[in-house]
């Protein structure tokens, strides 16, 4: 049995991603925004298999996480696409305490890129209307998603890492 967890952790945090989106959990809220959940999955994996599985991997997660916002006329895709490229550009780096303060720039980058696709869109869907300026008080919201974003990604994504590392040596041998 724990041979099965060690070898599927990748997966079964992959899983953990939807469940803490639709949980939505208050107490880690701040001004009504949450983080970018999927962020925090996304960098590590990416940072670890490179641009492409973090290119497989946005795609999958916009699947999934629009599929069940069924009320949004509003993709994720393209900004976790985006991301996912992205942050495979980026490489591990030995030193851990700028690494830890590196997962919370980047993810805070990667929460701002998405929050202003998302933005764009609704932008763009609504500019024919005259009430398209009422959308603007929305910046706040990205720039609450961007900070608590970047506020919990060294702490989850360095554990993240360090999972995906075991994991990855524990299928290699």
């Amino acid at each position: 049995m724990n041979k099965f967890f060690s070898k599927n952790l990748p997966m079964i945090s992959f899983v953990s991603v939807p469940v803490l989106f639709l949980w939505h959990p208050n107490w880690l809220g701040f001004l009504g925004a949450q983080p970018n959940w999927s962020l925090f999955w996304l960098l590590p994996w990416s940072m670890i298999h490179g641009s492409i599985n973090g290119l497989i991997f946005g795609l999958f997660l916009g699947l999934i996480l629009d599929s069940i916002t069924l009320e949004s006329t509003f993709t994720q895709i393209p900004g976790l696409i985006l991301c996912g490229v992205l942050f495979g550009k980026f490489k591990l780096k030995s030193d851990t305490l700028v690494s830890h303060f590196r997962y919370g720039l980047i993810c805070s980058f990667g929460s701002f890129l998405c929050g202003t696709l998302n933005f764009l869109q609704i932008l763009f869907k609504n500019f024919s209307d005259i009430t398209f300026l009422f959308f603007i008080p929305s910046i706040q919201n990205i720039l609450a998603e961007v900070f608590l974003t970047g506020f919990f990604a060294p702490l989850i994504c360095s554990q993240l890492v360090r999972m995906f590392k075991f994991s990855k040596k524990k299928v290699q041998s």
